[in-house]
């Protein structure tokens, strides 16, 4: 299918009914001939835009595979098929420049992160701590160091404790509470 753009031959198809075709039936012959005539002056376009030659044909092949994929969203009420084609390469082109100034984040990339370890100020202050929390719990009453270490250590239900221990399960809770009792005391939390 041959197009002249400026025929007013009635036989040749208008810009317009080539995409409505596309469109409508996903007429291949239509979007040949739509791709013939718009691919080198998208690709003017985007020349005269900045983009180097290698961009350009990205820009085109990325423009005729939108016309492909959303011509049933042309409206030729709205606007014309040349409008329509070169409003979505101008869209197109100024994604690209985005994406450009702003390079994507490589999750893997050292400068977010760091070097994963905390600063060392948040290390000494957690080493203090657990220095802190090591000396409040030595001197707790062995029975009630020994239900805390099972329960917040070992990951251990008060049932497990009653049972390994030998003691009743509410012996286990009065011990365990008051242990903590202690800590939060110790830490400046209250009672």
């Amino acid at each position: 299918m041959s197009l002249q753009a400026d025929s007013n031959d009635p036989t040749v198809p208008s810009l317009e009914h080539l995409l409505l075709a596309v469109a409508r039936g996903r007429d291949q012959q239509a979007f040949r001939a739509l791709f013939q005539h718009f691919a080198p002056r998208v690709k003017g376009y985007a020349r005269k835009l900045g983009a180097d030659d290698g961009a350009a044909e990205e820009l085109v092949q990325d423009v005729m595979l939108t016309v492909w994929q959303r011509a049933d969203t042309y409206d030729p009420e709205l606007a014309s098929a040349a409008t329509w084609i070169y409003t979505i390469a101008r869209n197109r082109r100024i994604d690209r420049i985005r994406q450009e100034r702003r390079p994507e984040l490589h999750p893997d990339d050292p400068m977010l992160d760091g070097d994963g370890a905390p600063p060392p100020d948040h290390q000494v202050q957690a080493a203090q701590e657990a220095s802190r929390l090591r000396a409040v719990i030595g001197d707790l009453p062995p029975e009630q160091a020994e239900v805390l270490r099972l329960a917040y250590y070992e990951d251990k239900v008060h049932s497990e404790i009653s049972v390994e221990q030998g003691i009743p399960l509410g012996t286990v809770k009065t011990r365990l509470r008051l242990a903590l009792v202690r800590l939060r005391r110790a830490f400046g939390e209250g009672a």
